[in-house]
């Protein structure tokens, strides 16, 4: 695996379930929380933060999540924290990342959205020059917050149309929380022309799978992992190559899986679904994109082989143009076979 471990950390990669928030690296989440202390129950001290993301369950999880959020009060937040995640992402070789952003959430605590899109558009630009990333955005609905949120959401997507928006999602808890009542806004939002992206299927069953497709047009599916108790969904999901956005790590410290061991992306391989690999909210499960692909790595006996078209596949399922596509398809195939000798 150590050898395994170094080609993982070359391979050039994509990224396509990652939360802005959810990235914050605890060196950024102490800074801004000592900015705002006695106003926050967020630690200041990097060494305190492993403890404090310690989650029972999702609820609990969504409550710490939002703690973080909190922390985010004015546009010079927002852009540190989106030039902080490209940074973390380029030094694990992503060559282009989708990241979900929520601004719904900043802009009931105050940042108006011209602002923020102002902010996240002008660290998108820098980070191209500065780490040669390039991101792009998913404006997801806080499931939690209900309609009123998935109104915002979409008038934010539509009246500010940043340049790197590319789709729109559905996030936070699934659990009362069905999909079908977000379908108005998902049209109103694909007849606009962005991609669909919710996230289906990771605390509750298949159904919800099935409800993001025929609902919402899902083009893709964030997390999804329920599918394997559904041979049907199965095989509509690989024979329309429907992508999968897992995150192993994230799934069992949320609890929405038991132990690693029982995780279920051996069955949606072994089932021909086209899965791709991500991290979810990184710092805040303890791990990277790099430790994703290894644990992929041991979930499916896979080699260097193996995890290499994982990575083709998140560059296929990406919202990338073609040029772009080819050109990191490019990097990777040079990658390998340098790899290989």
């Amino acid at each position: 695996m150590t050898d395994l471990r170094t080609f993982i950390a070359g391979l050039p990669k994509v990224e396509l379930h990652v939360h802005h928030v959810g990235s914050a690296s605890p060196r950024i989440v102490a800074e801004l929380a000592a900015r705002h202390e006695g106003r926050s129950p967020v630690p200041a001290d990097p060494q305190l933060l492993a403890d404090y993301f310690v989650f029972r369950d999702f609820a609990h999880f969504i409550e710490l999540y939002l703690s973080v959020v909190d922390l985010i009060r004015d546009q010079e937040d927002v852009w540190i924290l989106t030039h902080e995640v490209a940074r973390e992402l380029a030094r694990q070789q992503v060559r282009y990342a989708e990241l979900t952003v929520t601004p719904y959430s900043h802009v009931r605590r105050g940042i108006p959205a011209p602002a923020f899109c102002e902010a996240i558009e002008d660290a998108r630009k820098r980070a191209a020059a500065d780490f040669g990333i390039e991101l792009r955005w998913c404006f997801d609905i806080p499931g939690e917050a209900g309609l009123a949120a998935a109104e915002e959401t979409l008038r934010i997507s539509l009246d500010q149309r940043p340049e790197g928006l590319v789709s729109f999602g559905l996030g936070g808890p699934e659990i009362g929380v069905p999909r079908p009542q977000f379908k108005p806004y998902f049209d109103q939002a694909r007849a606009a022309g962005l991609h669909s992206v919710p996230h289906a299927g990771e605390t509750t069953g298949p159904q919800t799978v099935w409800d993001a497709l025929r609902e919402l047009g899902a083009e893709r599916i964030g997390h999804g992992i329920s599918a394997a108790q559904d041979p049907q969904l199965l095989e509509h999901l690989a024979e329309r190559q429907i992508p999968m956005e897992v995150c192993p790590t994230s799934n069992v410290r949320t609890r929405a899986v038991s132990r690693i061991e029982e995780h279920p992306l051996p069955r949606l391989v072994e089932a021909g679904l086209l899965v791709t690999i991500n991290s979810d909210d990184p710092p805040m499960f303890g791990t990277t994109l790099d430790d994703e692909y290894a644990v992929a790595a041991r979930l499916l006996n896979a080699g260097p082989a193996q995890v290499a078209d994982l990575a083709r596949n998140a560059v296929s399922a990406s919202f990338l143009d073609d040029t772009g596509k080819r050109r990191i398809i490019s990097e990777i195939d040079a990658y390998v076979s340098a790899a290989a000798g």
